[in-house]
């Protein structure tokens, strides 16, 4: 009897915990139609439509109940996509997220990689042109010639954006990462009302910010030198941290291995930036971890179940 109570409080726990997730999801989106306009709103209705259509076909073909996190999916995808992209492309990755990235692996908790970056990977490698052009300047409805992440990768001096204009949502970019401050508001909200664990995050966006500190103050006239703090607020690193990396379905289990994990990330966050040809390497970055981590599982897991033995 006491298991039957256990198990219905921990998934009384996890609807609350998917809830509190899609409602800070659904507050970026509506700072994003603030911003960009209510071009967000079709862009999303184009998400959530493909999904529910894949979804309910998914359900229908294996008799199973309709997946409740559904939502999730779609509306990562048009926050982590540039906010003037064509719906038909939105629709294009919302369908190889959830029928690629998510069903054909099981579903909600069993895929190998964050649904969302499938679908967002698929279409930057197909369409490169749209996805390179579809950057939108903040209250406009102007294309932005630039964004903070490409003129720090191109060593643009002096640097055209400021802290505030960065925070505060004033300099292009994704849908979903411009306004930063919410985005580490929001997050640090999930950590603190214990809905996502927030160890791999820490050490991603720590190890990143140690490692690229290094490099400005001690090579200052290293080519790859860049100020650390506007490192970390340009691109979608804080937002891949707080809303992706964070995913207990690809954290590895075990406190080290989430520690490790996060190195991984911040390490491949820095070399792809600086010396690959995409200017943004979080997408890159988070998807080789995911495959990566049960690796990190597989030896420190092993590690503790043999110290807990020989004690």
């Amino acid at each position: 009897m006491n298991d039957v109570n256990t198990n219905v409080q921990h998934d009384k726990k996890t609807t609350l915990n998917i809830w509190i997730f899609t409602a800070a999801l659904a507050i970026l989106l509506i700072l994003a139609v603030v911003f960009f306009g209510v071009h967000i709103l079709l862009l999303t209705a184009v998400s959530f439509a493909v999904a529910l259509l894949v979804e309910w076909a998914f359900a229908k073909g294996r008799k199973l109940p309709f997946d409740k996190e559904w939502m999730i999916t779609p509306l990562v995808v048009v926050l982590i996509l540039p906010p003037a992209v064509p719906a038909w492309l939105v629709g294009i990755a919302t369908f190889f997220a959830v029928f690629f990235g998510k069903n054909i692996f099981g579903g909600s908790g069993k895929y190998i990689f964050f649904p969302a970056l499938v679908g967002a990977l698929f279409v930057l490698i197909s369409f490169p042109v749209q996805m390179a052009t579809s950057w939108q300047q903040p209250g406009s409805d102007l294309i932005a010639a630039t964004t903070p992440l490409l003129s720090l990768n191109r060593g643009v001096t002096p640097y055209p954006f400021t802290l505030s204009e960065l925070l505060l949502g004033q300099a292009a970019g994704s849908t979903g990462e411009i306004f930063r401050l919410g985005v580490i508001v929001l997050g640090l909200l999930l950590f603190v009302l214990k809905v996502r664990d927030w160890k791999a995050t820490a050490s991603y966006l720590g190890v990143f910010f140690i490692i690229t500190a290094f490099i400005y103050f001690v090579f200052p006239d290293a080519a790859i030198a860049r100020d650390p703090i506007i490192s970390l607020l340009s691109g979608g690193i804080l937002f891949g941290a707080f809303f992706i990396a964070s995913d207990p379905v690809l954290q590895p289990q075990t406190n080290f291995g989430k520690f490790l994990y996060g190195v991984g990330l911040a390490l491949l966050t820095f070399v792809i930036r600086n010396f690959a040809t995409f200017a943004e390497g979080v997408t890159f970055t988070l998807i080789i971890m995911s495959a990566i981590s049960p690796l990190i599982d597989n030896l420190t897991v092993k590690k503790v179940e043999s110290e807990e033995v020989e004690a």
